[in-house]
């Protein structure tokens, strides 16, 4: 059985997000891991409108906030303990990270 780790970062940061997955990509090639990614996603732009005041008869607004979201994808296929140290760590706040854990069966091996 082999389990395969699917990590999704996400970040309005792109050069602290491209860090985080350099280093990634460097622990996993020192530690021999099978990795395929980082497989990058269209930026997202999101827009955020910001109204003046709380009262619902108040249409007064302030410009909107726009801001973009960069996200990138990766796989370790096998290497347990490195998948999960990383998905582990403190990353800075302006990082999201997520983690799906995947078991995949070999051939020929029937289900219990």
């Amino acid at each position: 059985m082999t389990f395969v780790t699917r990590l999704t970062l996400q970040s309005g940061d792109r050069a602290a997000l491209d860090g985080i997955v350099d280093d990634i990509k460097t622990t996993a090639e020192k530690k021999g891991a099978a990795l395929k990614g980082p497989h990058s996603h269209p930026p997202e732009k999101h827009t955020v409108p910001q109204h003046r005041r709380l009262h619902a008869d108040d249409d007064r607004k302030y410009a909107s906030w726009t801001y973009t979201v960069f996200t990138r994808e990766l796989e370790i296929h096998g290497h347990d303990n490195l998948a999960r140290n990383i998905a582990s760590q403190n990353f800075p706040d302006s990082v999201h990270i997520e983690a799906e854990v995947e078991q995949i069966h070999g051939m020929g091996r029937g289900r219990n």
